[in-house]
């Protein structure tokens, strides 16, 4: 769902937040309005949190709390409508929280223990399909100690649950508002975040203005945001440039960052903001087919394919080369894939297909699809059929389909390689190879690798230092460079487009890479 200069820059750059404020004096003497209009090709889904497993988390974290967050520089879930939250078991199988004193949604309910289970247990009882139930597998019960203590017990053993109650999915909501058995669709949020959802017009803006009851970490450096929603990239960055609004995040292309960057050397009523991204793209190999199925074809394709290449030509520097399905920025990074492989090696490939047995050039079909991940992704497999193609071992069919076809293809196993990406749902490593094992893999085909499954990620569930577990998963990474049936490609880089006059952009993506839209501000004049 829910992307990332580096947390390090960000800390950086954190000083020029010293300068925000509501109310801010010009030279002249007037206020500095506070409003803030942000562009977006991130519309919601839904509004309901009981529904969210996708982009409709950038506006949750906006509206709504959670009883832990993650606040500007920090990596690990802190306190938000929690006063504390911690496991009072060394199995972490125990998980309590105390509430803060005097929350209150914005029809006026109290926020409370019994409001925090009932959040939380429809999401269980609901089970919207596509919705956030599955990251709950390892929850038991949720039980209320009087007013202001909540616990959860879980089946096992899982110390990334204060990662997934820092989500958005699961946001706290009223439960005289909230059904217990169905999704709301009134268009209407009741919450307790630091905004109040004032209006709202799908396809078209949400009206946020400062919530006056509001207890949590955020500081809100505006008095209110308008997130405007486009269909495509190229009108936001018009309007942008028109002055129509004020910032961007999620829609900017390759060229239109290029081209935003150069522009900040000729016209300087604009800026842009680079973060370090957690997003990712990789291949996945059907075992079932005869080609892809062969461990020696797959090691072969991980020693041709170029990505530097590939992000220079495709992405012009908007991506980074991916060395492993544990991006950098999250703790237990590796470079697994170059250690293995090294650079791009025509002569090595030759000789992993020549020992195998494989004289001719492998023929295999690339499907990738068309309206999932940007207009780039059909120039990134034209890419990577030259490369492969270039090296006289492989003839190589590109063939793509709509999302939901695409899906339904890959679901069956229809594709001997195809390419997909993944947004974490949370800035731990166990969310980038979690998801990639066991019989209900993401990628659609079973991955049974015992090793990962039944011992190397039960012994990092039971460790709440997420930083003493790092020898387990550079293991879990090797064990996936070995068998290469994920090949990591690139890392995303993500953007906050604005105005010279806006301020805070640079703290305003949070490790989930969704938009803190209390952090942007517009400058006063000097």
């Amino acid at each position: 769902m829910f992307y990332r200069a580096s947390l390090q820059a960000a800390a950086v750059l954190a000083s020029l937040s010293l300068l925000a404020g509501c109310g801010l004096l010009s030279d002249s003497g007037s206020k500095v309005e506070q409003k803030i209009v942000v562009g977006t090709t991130s519309e919601p889904s839904t509004l309901d949190p009981a529904a969210a497993w996708d982009n409709s988390w950038e506006l949750m974290r906006n509206v709504f709390q959670t009883l832990v967050s993650f606040p500007t520089g920090s990596t690990s879930p802190e306190p938000d409508a929690a006063e504390w939250c911690k496991f009072t078991d060394t199995t972490s199988t125990s998980y309590r929280c105390k509430i803060r004193a005097g929350l209150k949604f914005s029809n006026g309910d109290a926020l409370d223990a019994e409001a925090v289970k009932y959040s939380i247990d429809r999401i269980t009882e609901i089970k919207f399909k596509g919705g956030p139930v599955g990251m709950l597998g390892s929850l038991d019960r949720v039980e209320t100690k009087g007013d202001d203590i909540v616990v959860f017990h879980l089946t096992k053993p899982d110390a990334t649950f204060p990662f997934i109650l820092a989500t958005p999915a699961m946001s706290l909501v009223a439960p005289g508002d909230y059904s217990r058995h169905k999704i709301r669709t009134d268009g209407k949020i009741t919450g307790s975040g630091p905004y109040l959802l004032d209006s709202y017009k799908p396809g078209d803006r949400a009206e946020l203005v400062k919530n006056p009851d509001y207890k949590g970490f955020a500081d809100r450096k505006n008095d209110a945001v308008t997130i405007r929603y486009f269909k495509e990239s190229a009108p936001v960055v018009a309007a942008l440039r028109k002055n129509k609004i004020d910032a961007i995040y999620r829609g900017l292309t390759a060229e239109e960052v290029v081209s935003l960057e150069d522009n900040q050397d000729k016209d300087s009523n604009l800026q842009i903001v680079e973060t370090v991204g957690a997003d990712i793209r990789f291949l996945v190999f059907n075992p079932k087919d005869p080609a892809a199925g062969n461990v020696a074809v797959r090691r072969a394709i991980a020693q041709l394919v170029d990505r530097d290449a590939l992000v220079a030509k495709v992405y012009q520097g908007t991506a980074e080369p991916l060395y492993s399905m544990v991006p950098k920025g999250i703790a237990g990074h590796t470079t697994s894939f170059f250690d293995a492989y090294g650079d791009p090696d025509q002569g090595q490939a030759k000789q992993i297909l020549t020992k195998a047995g494989i004289t001719k050039p492998v023929e295999l079909t690339f499907w990738f699809t068309t309206d999932r991940y940007g207009s780039s992704t059909a120039p990134e497999f034209a890419e990577l059929k030259r490369q492969l193609e270039g090296s006289g071992l492989f003839r190589i069919t590109l063939k793509s389909k709509p999302w939901k076809t695409f899906q339904e293809g890959f679901t069956k196993g229809e594709y001997p390689v195809f390419g997909r990406g993944w947004f974490p749902d949370f800035p731990d490593p166990d969310n980038f190879i979690a998801p990639f094992v066991g019989k209900e893999s993401i990628t659609g085909m079973p991955y049974l690798k015992d090793e990962i499954s039944k011992e190397l990620l039960p012994q990092t569930r039971k460790e709440s230092d997420r930083g003493a577990v790092s020898k387990q998963f550079e293991r879990a990474q090797q064990i996936l460079v070995d068998d290469v049936r994920l090949l990591p490609l690139w890392q995303g880089k993500l953007y906050v487009a604005s105005g010279e006059d806006i301020g805070g952009g640079e703290r305003a993506l949070d490790p989930q890479t969704v938009m803190q839209m209390w952090e942007l501000y517009r400058k006063a004049s000097w």
